[in-house]
């Protein structure tokens, strides 16, 4: 089966999260993707546990699949003379060290592409290549002073329950690295891909940076509300809290008549988004009252039964499972006494995605790497092609 990226080569450069999902991405889409390591340390992720695998942690495993790992020491000649090949030979290079620090290396945009013109160079950064060069690019830094954890949380800042900035920038540059490959196709020539976690956080805060722009003033955390609709949020029910969302005027209708309110859709205080809005307190003390008549599943069979989205606050359990009864198939094996991967979201009718591997343990590669970057032509991969899954 062709995949969409198959024939793409991709040199990893990156680490922990941001890079190396994005790089796992184009993995998924069939490129083939060398990852370098420093020698004996690896990853940062990999000492990040627990939880630990067979060969690694769960943090490295969940960004590092379908990659071959190469351990190169960048100060050390003859390893850095294969990095440069590799970088010779790459389609796509991601990397996300501190500017200027490959520069140095002879491994910068400038010197990559004046050797291999047709390169796309990602490189991702916290806070730039320009005056925020220097500042360290962590995504808990970067969600507390780009304003994410001040309309997260109830009465504290919080951070989101997992490194959502890194993950939304590995999609930032996924997304300019093929648009950067489709310009190839036309011009012939690659470019330079710049993504940076703080740009990527404030493209993604959609409504409430919009909301900063239209009126000057910050929003602030309103726990589970929603600052622009009601009810979109959390109510208690009998056993426990219920998410409902009604995005419309007519949602609503049909939620008070289930609830057996339906007085409470003509209420002048209710009767439009704009008032529900106005007169949150009063609403969600009315609603709570005739939740309380029932638990959240009877709730949940109930308002899904006459089109009102809802249902219970899972954990992430719930979630596999809920994708599993829904047909998602949302996980994929990738070889014994390994964990399974989270399948690509991504479906496609032609070209599905069919090769998920292991992630590689500690310069797993090596021999087949070096062997190949010292010889002309020809891939890295020297080793059967896995079963696909």
């Amino acid at each position: 089966m062709i995949l969409p990226l198959s024939g793409i080569l991709v040199a990893d450069f990156s680490r922990v999260l941001a890079g190396p999902l994005a790089a796992a991405t184009l993995a998924d889409l069939g490129a083939e993707v060398v990852k370098v390591e420093r020698p004996g340390v690896g990853d940062d992720t990999r000492a990040w546990g627990p939880p630990w695998t067979a060969s690694s942690s769960s943090y490295f495993e969940c960004a590092n699949r379908s990659k071959r790992s190469v351990e190169l020491d960048l100060a050390a000649p003859e390893d850095l003379a294969l990095a440069r090949e590799l970088a010779s030979r790459c389609d796509v290079l991601v990397e996300n060290f501190k500017a200027g620090t490959l520069a140095r290396r002879g491994l910068g945009y400038d010197d990559v592409a004046a050797v291999n013109p047709g390169v796309v160079y990602a490189s991702i950064t916290g806070f730039g290549s320009g005056a925020g060069a220097e500042l360290p690019g962590y995504d808990f830094l970067v969600q507390a002073v780009g304003g994410l954890m001040s309309i997260t949380g109830d009465a504290e800042p919080t951070k989101a329950g997992v490194a959502l900035v890194d993950v939304l920038t590995s999609k930032d540059a996924v997304v300019g690295i093929l648009a950067a490959l489709q310009a190839r196709e036309r011009t012939g020539r690659g470019q330079h891909v710049e993504v940076n976690l703080l740009s990527s956080l404030l493209g993604s805060l959609a409504n409430q940076a919009s909301s900063y722009l239209t009126t000057g003033r910050s929003p602030g955390r309103m726990g589970n509300r929603h600052p622009s609709i009601a009810p979109y949020e959390t109510l208690q029910a009998k056993d426990g809290h219920l998410a409902v969302c009604c995005g419309n005027d007519r949602q609503f209708r049909a939620f008070a008549a289930a609830l057996e309110v339906p007085a409470l859709a003509d209420d002048p205080r209710f009767a439009t988004n704009p008032d529900r809005v106005a007169h949150r307190d009063e609403l969600v003390a009315a609603l709570e009252a005739a939740l309380a008549a029932d638990t959240v599943d009877g709730w949940t069979k109930r308002l899904t039964d006459v089109g009102v989205p809802a249902g219970p606050v899972g954990t992430v359990a719930d979630g596999f499972a809920l994708a599993e009864r829904l047909g998602l198939d949302p996980t994929v094996e990738v070889g014994e006494r390994r964990p399974p991967q989270v399948r690509s979201p991504l479906r496609f009718s032609d070209t599905p995605i069919t090769r998920y591997t292991a992630p590689p343990s500690l310069g797993e590669h090596n021999d087949d790497v070096r062997r190949w970057l010292t010889r002309p032509g020809g891939t890295p991969r020297t080793t059967p092609e896995e079963t696909p899954r």
